[in-house]
């Protein structure tokens, strides 16, 4: 079985682009307590949109969904799942709300892991959850033909216990060395989690879990407001694109850790971005809807779609949406560019 040494690659992961990345996450920590101090009710409206978006989109991912409706109705627990795909989103639900409720008390350690992935299954009429896998799994791509490729053999049911508790280990000793930035460790050891791929099912669901989980244990808590899941589930091609290019020669333990830590970086640097935009937003909810989209495309650099103006204002409904940028293009605000599925808008004098 190969070594774990998450110090030994920190170096060979300080590249320009990383660098800059860190920067930027911890200029926008500097503004965490400012949010919290001044935007408590604002921020506590962005964690229930958070919730019910990474409930979706992590599930989405895996092929696992539901209606709109009866996904708010589990999320807010007004109902009882009907179906497969309802019982596990419902447990996804709670295993979210225990690590934003109970972060500083969960370990990383692999009896941790054992319950929150039981947790996952807990209204499943299946075995799978709580325990590691039982057979050799692979790890598959589904192509547009729709046949099946393999792009990586993790490790076998057998290894897998020790292979968890020696990145466990790992971690642990990693994150005691204070020179070392958990920024850069948290998805090295993401990457090892998926490369081993510890159970029959819910291994992506659960490194995405993990993943809020650790950054909590960090201090960074853009993850609490913004769903990171969403991010990934809108841009997946470049997440397994990542992934992909990371874990080549991972059990030979020379893979290359920096396109996945680089792309993690750029999530949760986007993640803040849209922190900052969303709290600027809301802070003007006393005005009106349309003055709120109007706002939102004067304020913006450049161009900005439908579907991102609804994504700042989940509140306001697509109807008042379009009927607003109608009546800005009516009187000339703003500027209508490309057209169909490809449609943005500009405030007039930004193309």
């Amino acid at each position: 079985m190969r070594s774990f040494d998450y110090k030994k690659n920190y170096e060979k992961l300080l590249t320009p682009e990383i660098v800059a990345y860190l920067s930027g996450i911890r200029e926008y920590r500097g503004m965490q307590t400012l949010f919290m101090e001044s935007q408590k009710a604002l921020l506590d409206e962005l964690l229930e949109i958070a919730k019910i978006q990474s409930t979706e989109a992590s599930n989405r991912i895996e092929g696992i969904i539901t209606t709109d409706e009866r996904l708010k109705q589990i999320v807010h627990n007004k109902t009882t799942p009907r179906n497969r795909n309802e019982q596990e989103i419902a447990g996804y639900r709670d295993v979210l709300s225990t690590i934003h409720e109970n972060h500083e008390y969960i370990p990383v350690r692999p009896g941790m892991m054992l319950q929150l992935h039981r947790d996952l299954y807990k209204f499943s009429a299946s075995n799978a959850g709580g325990s590691f896998k039982n057979t050799d799994n692979i790890i598959a791509e589904k192509l547009q033909d729709g046949t099946t490729r393999e792009r990586f053999h993790p490790v076998s049911a057998w290894e897998t216990p020790e292979a968890i508790e020696r990145i466990c280990d790992a971690y642990e000793e990693a994150l005691a060395d204070d020179k070392l930035d958990p920024l850069l460790i948290i998805p090295m050891f993401i990457l090892d989690f998926l490369c081993i791929h510890p159970f029959n099912d819910g291994n992506g669901r659960m490194s995405r879990l993990l993943t809020l989980l650790l950054l909590y244990h960090a201090g960074f808590i853009a993850g609490r407001y913004i769903s990171i899941e969403k991010m990934i589930a809108d841009g997946k091609e470049r997440y397994y694109e990542a992934l992909q290019e990371s874990s080549e020669k991972w059990h030979e333990g020379e893979n290359d850790y920096a396109p996945f830590v680089t792309y993690m970086l750029g999530i949760i640097v986007a993640a803040y971005r849209e922190l900052t935009s969303r709290v600027d937003v809301l802070v003007t909810k006393h005005v009106s809807k349309p003055e709120r989209v109007r706002e939102i495309i004067r304020t913006t650099i450049g161009r900005t779609t439908k579907a991102e103006i609804m994504s700042k204002c989940p509140d306001i409904s697509e109807t008042t949406v379009e009927r607003t940028l109608k009546n800005l293009l009516d009187t000339n605000e703003i500027i209508k560019i490309g057209g169909g599925r490809y449609t943005s808008y500009a405030w007039r004098g930004e193309e």
